[in-house]
C-alpha cells in the first residue's frame, strides 16, 4: 500500500485532507513541521509528499532540499497561500513534482497525488526480467526467442546514455520496458517523469513539457515549471509520441539537438540535461513519409529502438503469462488458485489477442474474480476469449485411450471420491512428468517450456507429488553408455 506524507501546520487542514484521501488503497501520515516532516522520510519512506511552503521551523524550500537529500525520486507537491511566491516557483525549478493553490481544489489535489504517486511507483518498484510473482516488484514476463531479444537490447542500451524508442502494439509492455532502461541506466538515482503525449491537447502538452509564463495564454495564471526543466539530471519517458503535433515537435527537437529550450510565452533560454526514452504504437517510418512527423525528429529519437512483438506472435509465452498474472491476483484478491485447467490454457493460447498482454491480464483478472474453486476453468473467462480465432493448427490430437480414462472417472464417482479433478490431474502428472524431465535429461527449464507451464508450477507439482527425478536422473547420468 503506498504512503503518503502531509506536511502543514494547519492542523483543520492536516485533518480534513487525510480524511479525505486516505482509502483502503492509501495510508496518509502527517507531520505539522519540516523537521517532522523529514523525520517521517527518512523513517517511513512515503511515495509521495505534499508539502507546505509557510512552516514554523523551516521554509518549505529548505525543507524541500532536505527532503531531496534523502531521496531525489521522491514527488513533493508545493501547495501554499501566496499565488505570488517565488519559493513555490522556485521549488520547481529544482524538481518538486507541483505546486497548487490553498483553499486547495479537492478534485485537483486528488489528480495530481495519483499521478504523484504513479510516478513514484513507476520510478522506484524494480521492473524486473522474471517469470516468478514477487513482492515489490513488476515483471517482464516471457521465455521466447523474441523477448530474449527484448531483454539482450535493454542490457545494451540502458547504460549508454542514449534516446531510445520503443515500438509495439497497445498492451505490449512499452512502459516496463521504459522502466527497466531507466532503472538499470546511469541515471536511475535520478528523477523520472512520465507524459502521455495522446492525452493533452497541444497547449497542454507544449505547457507541460516546457512550461510557460504568467499570462502567455488563456487560463495561463501563474507561472509554470515544465517536466523538462523539473527533471534534469533524470528520464523524462514520452508516451506516444506520434500523438505530438508538429509545432510541439520543433520543440522536442530543438532540445534533443541542444539541450535548450523556453517556457511558452518567455525569451530566456533553459538548458537541461534529461535523457529521453519515448514509445508509440504507430508506424512512425509511415507518418514520416506522409509528412506528419519530422523526419529528422525520429531520427533523433531511434538512436536505439527496441520493437515489442505482439502476443499473438509469442504463443508460448501465453501459459507462462496466465500463470503470473494467477499468483499475482492470488495475493491480490486472497485467492488461492492453483492451476488453470487444459481446456482454458488451449483456449488462451488460440485466442489472437489483440489487446496484447494487458487484454491477457484483464482476463485472467475477470477469471480470478468469478472463480470457485483452485482451478480456473474455460467457464470462469470472459465470453470475448472464445474469439475470433487465430489461423493457427488445432492442438495435436493424441492416442489417449478415452474410453478408459471415461471407465477411471465413472468409478471415482462411483466411490463417491472427492476432489477427483485433482486426483485425475495428479495421476496424469506422474506419468506425464517422469517422460517428460526423462527426455530433457532433468532440466526443468526445458521441461517447463515443453509443458506450457510456468518452472515454478513444475516445482510445485514435483514437490506436491513427492517425486525424486533429480536424485534418479543423476543415478542414471552416472551410467556407462
Amino acid at each position: 500500500m503506498p504512503t503518503l506524507l502531509i506536511v502543514d501546520d494547519e492542523e483543520n487542514l492536516r485533518y480534513s485532507l487525510k480524511k479525505g484521501l486516505e482509502s483502503e488503497k492509501l495510508r496518509v501520515i502527517t507531520a505539522e513541521t519540516a523537521k517532522q516532516g523529514i523525520d517521517a522520510v527518512r523513517e517511513h519512506e512515503p511515495d509521495a509528499v505534499i508539502l507546505d511552503v509557510r512552516l514554523p521551523d523551516m521554509s518549505g524550500l529548505d525543507a524541500f532540499n532536505e527532503i531531496r537529500r534523502i531521496e531525489v525520486r521522491l514527488p513533493v507537491i508545493i501547495i501554499t497561500a501566496f499565488s505570488t511566491t517565488e519559493t513555490a516557483i522556485e521549488a520547481m525549478k529544482r524538481g518538486a513534482y507541483e505546486y497548487l493553490l490553498k483553499p486547495v481544489e479537492f478534485d485537483e489535489l486528488c489528480r495530481v497525488v495519483e499521478q504523484a504517486l504513479e510516478i513514484s511507483r513507476m520510478s522506484r518498484v524494480p521492473a524486473m526480467f522474471d517469470a516468478e510473482p514477487d513482492d515489490g516488484a513488476d515483471h517482464i514476463v516471457g521465455r521466447s526467442r523474441a523477448m530474449q531479444d527484448v531483454y539482450k537490447a535493454i542490457g545494451r542500451v540502458a547504460p549508454q546514455d542514449v534516446n531510445v524508442l520503443i515500438l509495439g502494439e497497445s498492451g505490449t509492455g512499452k512502459e516496463m520496458v521504459a522502466r527497466a532502461i531507466y532503472q538499470h541506466s546511469r541515471r536511475s538515482k535520478g528523477p523520472f517523469l512520465a507524459i502521455n503525449c495522446a492525452a493533452l491537447s497541444e497547449t497542454l502538452l507544449e505547457s507541460e513539457l516546457f512550461g510557460h509564463e504568467r499570462g502567455s495564454f488563456t487560463g495561463a495564471d501563474r507561472r509554470r515549471i515544465g517536466k523538462f526543466e523539473q527533471v534534469t539530471g533524470g528520464t523524462i519517458f514520452l508516451d506516444e509520441i506520434g500523438d505530438m503535433t508538429p509545432a510541439t515537435q520543433s520543440k522536442v527537437l530543438r532540445l534533443l539537438q541542444d539541450g535548450t529550450f523556453e517556457r511558452v510565452g518567455s525569451n530566456e533560454t533553459i538548458r537541461v540535461d534529461v535523457r529521453v526514452i519515448a514509445a508509440t504504437n504507430q508506424k512512425l517510418e509511415s507518418q514520416v513519409n506522409e509528412g506528419r512527423f519530422r523526419e529528422d525528429l525520429f531520427y533523433r529519437l531511434r538512436v536505439f529502438a527496441i520493437d515489442l512483438p505482439p502476443l499473438r506472435e509469442r504463443p508460448g509465452d501465453i501459459p507462462i503469462l496466465a500463470e503470473h498474472f494467477v499468483k499475482l491476483f492470488n495475493r491480490e484478491q486472497d485467492k488461492k488458485v492453483r492451476s488453470i485447467a487444459p481446456d482454458a490454457l488451449q483456449m488462451l493460447h488460440r485466442y489472437n489477442w489483440p489487446g496484447n498482454v494487458r487484454e491477457l491480464q484483464s482476463a485472467v483478472k475477470n477469471a480470478m474474480v468469478r472463480s470457485v474453486g483452485e482451478v480456473l476453468t474455460a467457464d470462469f473467462f470472459p465470453e470475448s476469449c472464445r474469439g475470433p480465432l487465430d489461423r493457427r493448427d488445432d492442438p495435436i490430437q493424441s492416442p489417449i485411450d478415452v474410453d478408459g480414462i471415461r471407465q477411471h472417472v465413472r468409478a471415482l464417482l462411483g466411490e463417491k471420491r472427492s476432489n477427483i479433478y485433482h486426483r485425475l490431474h495428479n495421476e496424469i502428472d506422474r506419468i506425464l512428468l517422469p517422460e517428460v524431465l526423462d527426455h530433457v535429461t532433468g532440466n526443468q527449464a526445458q521441461a517447463s517450456e515443453l509443458l506450457g507451464i510456468a518452472r515454478s508450477t513444475l516445482r510445485t507439482k514435483i514437490s506436491d507429488l513427492g517425486l525424486k527425478f533429480e536424485k534418479r536422473l543423476k543415478a542414471e547420468s552416472g551410467r556407462d553408455d
